[in-house]
């Protein structure tokens, strides 16, 4: 990752400086960037215009672009009365969340601005978001567009409305504690004092850093602002389909962070399983095979089908822990095992403890699913010691 920072004038110069606003109440305005050019230039001017005068600043741009974004970004700061620092990364990681945690971590000022670099979030809402944060002592100022004086008026199109109220409504559903006191869970703009927030527990996915700092590192004290969500200055949305995948992906990561959580869904999505399975073993039998050895191979489809829905949903955060071909292979062990398990265990509760084959059968299950769980989590998803001495070392 390239860094690169312009300072045409020094922060602190007195005539940006009012003796009214303490040092701790400078703020660095982080603004993750994929392919912006078009923008920049006017968003480092609403800022110039309203922040410096009421706020000691500084802007870092973490920068994904493709195109000739950190150059319009060079170029454009010589004419900033306030640091402008380039982080550009070659690789994308976490996606603009992961650009935030860098910017995050780059910060120098008490409190940290974040938001987004198509000119959607208004600069002139900075300094108020700062100021109410130092008023009511929070750790977390969000500016809002669901609460009085806010307003998505920006939203381009019915669509883009009915999926950010959908997302609001289901991230709301998932984490009402987390989430309380936050109207606006897929807001891109808040301000949070760095203090409050340790950007190593952060595992961002997407584009949704909010709700990541929300639920992974929420501070105790949270405050809203409204603000009116503008129109794009120029260029395209970068909300696309593929971005909808991957924010379900981290709330179902999310989601599953606690053991009961986990084996819920570790559990639901064993019962997708049997779709395949009875599917393949329908094709087998009627292709002429005999249903011992169809029963075995259809099993197989059906821990597959499994085994995808949990590396890409439950465990996506543990798959670095191991190779993909050991995960599979010691999956696909615990999961043919549970069918040499069952068999004998019945057979115990029904001769040695009496129960009758049904409610025996009812156990049986239940016992080598929790065994199964336990299982995948200890043997296949937990670091093996030769990596995490590895990483000690």
């Amino acid at each position: 990752m390239s860094q690169e920072s312009i300072v045409p004038g020094e922060l602190g110069d007195p005539a940006l400086d009012p003796v009214e606003v303490p040092e701790p109440g400078a703020v660095t305005i982080v603004v993750p960037t994929f392919n912006e050019s078009a923008n920049v230039r006017q968003l480092l001017h609403q800022i110039t215009e309203s922040v410096p005068a009421r706020l000691p600043c500084e802007v870092v741009f973490v920068d994904d672009s493709t195109d000739d974004t950190p150059d319009v970004i060079r170029e454009a700061a010589q004419d900033c009365p306030f640091p402008v620092t380039v982080l550009h990364r070659e690789e994308a990681v976490g996606g603009l969340g992961g650009a935030v945690v860098e910017g995050i971590r780059a910060a120098s000022s008490d409190w940290v601005v974040v938001m987004d670099g198509d000119c959607q979030h208004p600069p002139s809402l900075v300094p108020e978001l700062v100021a109410t944060g130092e008023r009511a002592n929070a750790g977390l100022v969000v500016a809002s567009r669901y609460i009085k004086g806010g307003s998505r008026a920006g939203l381009a199109g019915s669509y883009r409305v009915a999926v950010s109220r959908g997302a609001t409504w289901l991230t709301k559903s998932l984490f009402p504690r987390r989430l309380h006191g936050i109207s606006d869970p897929m807001s891109g703009f808040f301000a949070i004092r760095r203090g409050a927030v340790t950007a190593d527990v952060l595992q961002p996915l997407g584009y949704k850093i909010l709700l990541e700092l929300a639920v992974r590192s929420r501070p105790r004290t949270v405050t809203e602002v409204p603000f009116v969500f503008q129109e794009r200055f120029a260029g395209e949305s970068k909300s696309t389909a593929k971005e909808g995948m991957r924010f379900l992906r981290h709330l179902a990561g999310l989601r599953t962070r606690s053991p009961l959580a986990r084996m819920v869904v570790f559990g639901l999505i064993g019962l997708t399983g049997f779709v395949p399975n009875l599917a393949a073993l329908w094709a087998l039998t009627e292709a002429g095979l005999h249903y011992l050895p169809a029963e075995i191979v259809a099993n197989q489809f059906g821990v597959a089908w499994n085994f995808l829905l949990i590396e890409k949903l439950l465990f996506r955060e543990r798959r670095r822990h191991r190779h993909w071909a050991d995960r599979t292979a010691r999956f696909a062990l615990l999961a043919n095992a549970d069918l040499v398990l069952r068999l004998p265990l019945i057979a115990l509760l029904v001769g040695q403890f009496g129960m009758a084959a049904l409610p025996a059968t009812a156990l049986a299950l239940v016992i080598t699913f929790v065994l199964r769980f336990v299982g995948t989590e200890a043997l296949v998803y937990l670091p093996s010691r030769s990596r995490t001495a590895r990483s000690t070392a």
